[in-house]
């Protein structure tokens, strides 16, 4: 298994604490990659892919800060300096990002447009 040291997309520190904290928990089976990626729908067309997940054949591979990564070598296309945060504010709380690609966007911020 090859891994890419240049990763397409970002995790901020806060992103980053966030997935070491759940990857700490008890019971996280350590085998598993974050995926992120993008699938059809949502409001604006396209709607990210945020979660844990096996790795699958046809994945690149990453890693960010000790934080095992895999994305679909397509879904680049839509997500290339992509940044991944986390909020812990009383608006917003949660995995937020924040896509240089996207046209446009939806109020929830997890649905976009190219």
């Amino acid at each position: 298994m090859e891994t890419i040291t240049n990763a397409p997309i970002n995790l901020t520190s806060g992103a980053i604490q966030e997935l070491q904290r759940l990857r700490a928990e008890e019971g996280f089976d350590q085998s598993q990659y974050l995926r992120i990626g993008v699938k059809g729908g949502g409001c604006s067309g396209l709607s990210y892919i945020l979660g844990f997940d096996a790795k699958m054949e046809d994945d690149e591979v990453y890693e960010i800060e000790g934080i095992p990564v895999v994305m679909k070598k397509s879904h680049g296309l839509y997500l290339l300096g992509m940044e991944v945060d986390f909020q812990h504010g009383l608006n917003a709380r949660g995995f937020t990002f924040t896509n240089p690609n996207a046209t446009s966007s939806c109020g929830c911020g997890t649905s976009f447009a190219v």
